[in-house]
């Protein structure tokens, strides 16, 4: 099954920045060959479900390995199966609606 997800990982403990943490976040969605796209507040993600929640417990895994002794990760996702939706497809038919 297909998922769309808006995640947004917060280590504490860490300091006031955490841009370094969202970097390694980054990394491993694209390690993971799955469309990301980072946002002011966050990243969406699209792929198979297993693979997206694969790579977010792997964010977890390497935050903490970076020395992150908790993680607030807030999350919602989407799932759909009467077509194939992308997150390119979302945002175009807003757009297109905005230019009408």
């Amino acid at each position: 099954m297909q998922v769309m997800i808006d995640l947004c990982v917060v280590p504490l403990g860490v300091g006031v920045s955490v841009s370094s943490y969202v970097a390694r976040c980054q990394q491993v969605f694209e390690e993971a060959g799955l469309e990301h796209r980072m946002h002011a507040y966050g990243t969406n993600v699209e792929g198979d479900w297993d693979e997206v929640m694969a790579a977010v417990k792997r964010c977890h895994d390497e935050l903490h390995q970076m020395g992150a002794p908790r993680i607030n990760t807030s999350m919602r996702m989407g799932t759909r199966i009467d077509r194939k939706q992308t997150m390119d497809d979302k945002i175009n038919s807003v757009a297109n609606k905005l230019n009408n």
